[in-house]
């Protein structure tokens, strides 16, 4: 279970301006998360929560680096190789990532036996912050020579947009995080000079000094206009479309009358006869006949696929991103539909889960078309970091593509558990109450879908999820998940068969 942090010890600690010590031997990703626990207690006596998150880039980035130099020493020393000496250090590094990331078990053990641990100091001092880390192994110079590189490079980016765009390409990749770290302080109003790292006793220290007075948290960087500008400038929702909703909330439409109007958009009638006759709706025979169709599906589930297809008309289907994008999506409504009515039983959302599914990731397409490769470049960062994608995209860019898409659904006048499902799929415990079990559903639908690609724990799901689901296991999530994939795979081929 994760640690509990005792507030009453960190809010003394930061009155007094004690510094509050936590030590650890091999930093698991439990440790992490308390660590970023006291910082977010700290801050929030200092009147600085919103500096949460990019101070806890900064703390992640110098304890994992700090581990990576413990784990450093044991692995060469296991090759009797002398990390000072130039070209042992060369000969080292080529095999030291793989290596260690293959048997990372071995290596922790080994660094926890030679007694090498990560220190982190938490020390408020009447209105700075002092975010040390320190580790006892010596930093050679080489390593030093190399930060201070990163540092000097970090001069040449205005944002961290810029960074991820240009430095992510660089094949060497290592060091990234202290370019990005140097950039997360410039974003709060300091400079390179709040960060240091040198050999002080038998530790290596490094540290990030927070004057409260002198930071400032800068206005949304220059691709939040852009991504403003895209959403604004997108067309408004198809005019057919529009019409198609506001006749099914007519309450004296005929059903026939709607069914004729479907059947003038070619597009739309294959589209709607594809949902009906998919495994959704588990029907005895193929439907061909709109009016049966529209009827099969009934009002609200016409209205709802109505938001799907008007969408990827807008935003377009195109290309092999986007594809990929809509692919992911489909696999999500998928798992979102079956989780709601095979688990829980809540037949009233299921229309409102399917197409929350289909629509959750449209925020992906714009900001995608605004920078093609930073979404890439981004999830990259964050899978080689551990840091979650959703995160890093509010830093990198002041807005996130849940926040993005959720902008367009409101821009299209979407309804609510639509907007919800689009807005809260990555932190469905800040939803509305009136549209959470919607949100949980296309959240959980989500995470099974990249479940075992992540490495993703059970800890690591919201409770609310998890408990919603009657899921107390891993074992548990699996079989879900397994369940739903070979599911999700037999409609696919049962699809390419009807094509």
């Amino acid at each position: 279970m994760p640690k509990k942090v005792d507030e009453s010890k960190i809010i003394k600690a930061a009155r007094s301006g004690i510094p509050l010590t936590v030590k650890s031997y091999t930093l698991p990703h439990e440790t992490e998360v308390y660590l970023e626990d006291i910082l977010a207690v700290f801050l929030r006596e200092m009147g600085q929560e919103k500096l949460k998150d990019p101070l806890a880039y900064c703390l992640r980035e110098l304890a994992v680096n700090a581990k990576k130099a413990n784990t450093k020493r044991v692995y060469f020393e296991e090759l009797s190789l002398d990390v000072g000496d130039e070209d042992h250090y060369r000969r080292g590094m080529e095999t030291f990532k793989q290596d260690t990331l293959e048997n990372i078990d071995h290596y922790l053990e080994k660094q926890k036996d030679a007694g090498l641990y990560v220190r982190v100091v938490f020390h408020a001092k009447g209105k700075d912050l002092r975010l040390a880390v320190c580790n006892n192994a010596e930093i050679v110079r080489r390593e030093q020579i190399r930060v201070y590189d990163r540092i000097a490079r970090s001069r040449a980016f205005d944002s961290l947009e810029e960074a991820l765009s240009t430095v992510l390409d660089d094949s060497e990749g290592a060091g990234l995080g202290i370019v990005i770290l140097i950039l997360m302080l410039k974003r709060i109003g300091l400079d390179e000079e709040a960060f240091d790292i040198d050999y002080e006793g038998n530790e290596t220290v490094a540290q990030v000094r927070i004057p409260m007075s002198e930071v400032r948290v800068e206005n949304l960087e220059m691709i939040s206009q852009r991504i403003a500008d895209e959403i604004e400038s997108l067309p408004r929702f198809p005019e057919n479309i529009a019409h198609l909703q506001a006749m099914i909330s007519d309450p004296d439409i005929e059903l026939a009358e709607i069914a004729r109007q479907v059947s003038t958009d070619p597009a739309l009638t294959a589209d709607l006869l594809k949902v009906v006759n998919s495994a959704q709706f588990m029907l005895p025979k193929k439907v061909d006949n709109i009016v049966e169709a529209v009827k099969l599906v009934g009002m609200r589930g016409l209205r709802n696929l109505l938001y799907s297809y008007g969408t990827q008309k807008v935003l377009g289907h195109d290309g092999p991103a986007t594809k990929q994008l809509w692919e992911h999506s489909y696999q999500t409504a998928f798992y979102a539909y079956h989780l709601a009515k095979s688990i829980t039983r809540k037949k009233h959302i299921l229309d409102d889960v399917f197409v929350g599914g289909i629509l959750h990731d449209m925020g992906k397409i714009i900001f995608a078309s605004v920078h093609p490769d930073l979404i890439q470049n981004i999830q990259r960062f964050c899978t080689d970091k551990g840091i979650p994608v959703e995160l890093f995209e509010d830093l990198a860019s002041g807005l996130n593509h849940a926040d993005i898409g959720a902008m367009i659904a409101e821009k299209w006048n979407f309804p609510d558990a639509l907007i919800h499902s689009i807005k809260y799929h990555h932190a469905p415990s800040d939803a509305p109450p009136e549209n959470l079990d919607v949100v949980l559903t296309v959240y959980l639908a989500n995470v099974l879908c990249h479940y075992r690609d992540t490495g993703m724990r059970l800890e690591q799901i919201d409770p609310l999820a998890l408990e919603e689901f009657r899921i107390e296991s891993e074992e548990q999530l699996l079989r879900i998940e397994s369940r739903l994939s070979k599911a999700f795979q037999r409609e696919a081929r049962s699809i390419t068969a009807q094509v």
